[in-house]
């Protein structure tokens, strides 16, 4: 196994916040697809909601985005990546994916003034929004790679950060991962 962890998760569900944590704690270098799905929704004037929505029918929308991450395992060097995929293309990374309610989620993304190119015009308008996209994801990552992102079988770890602080989930993170290293090189 190597020094890699990937976390996917719901939206809103504090991918960024808790791989930049574990950055920080562990001094693991740190990539983001939401950063990266944000400033190619700014490059084209659209909002995230609108770009999911155009890579329904334009796959090199995904390959932009996807490929950043398929060459990464390769690089030999602790990572931490906060991405919807990396743990598909990163076969031997400490999968963890973060699971949120959802009316939390839309919450976190509401009052979330970072978030460049999401419309939240309301807190249902959130909601909604933050349905759709995860519709989009879902469709999209079985049509185009035949995965279930939905499917926790995939993961070595998969928690519910819905009243959980970042903090707190990235010290399950850790501790998780430095557990299934010490297991796996054992073996």
């Amino acid at each position: 196994m190597s020094d890699i962890i990937t976390i996917t998760g719901s939206l809103g569900s504090g991918k960024s916040t808790v791989a930049k944590i574990i950055e920080e704690k562990l001094g693991f270098t740190r990539y983001s697809t939401g950063q990266a799905q944000r400033q190619i929704a700014e490059k084209y004037g659209i909002t995230t909601l609108e770009l999911n929505k155009r890579a329904e029918i334009d796959k090199t929308i995904d390959e932009e985005i996807d490929g950043v991450f398929r060459g990464l395992e390769i690089k030999n060097r602790p990572m931490v990546i906060d991405s919807r995929m990396a743990w598909h293309f990163i076969s031997s990374s400490f999968k963890v994916k973060l699971e949120i309610d959802e009316t939390e989620a839309a919450k976190r993304v509401f009052n979330d003034d970072t978030r460049k190119n999401e419309t939240r015009l309301s807190l249902e308008e959130t909601l909604l929004n933050l349905r759709k996209r995860r519709q989009s994801e879902v469709e999209r990552f079985k049509k185009y790679y035949r995965v279930d992102i939905e499917d926790a079988a995939h993961f070595n770890l998969v928690i519910d950060t819905s009243f959980l602080s970042p903090e707190e989930v990235a010290d399950k993170i850790i501790t998780a991962f430095n557990a299934y290293k010490k297991i796996s090189s054992k073996k």
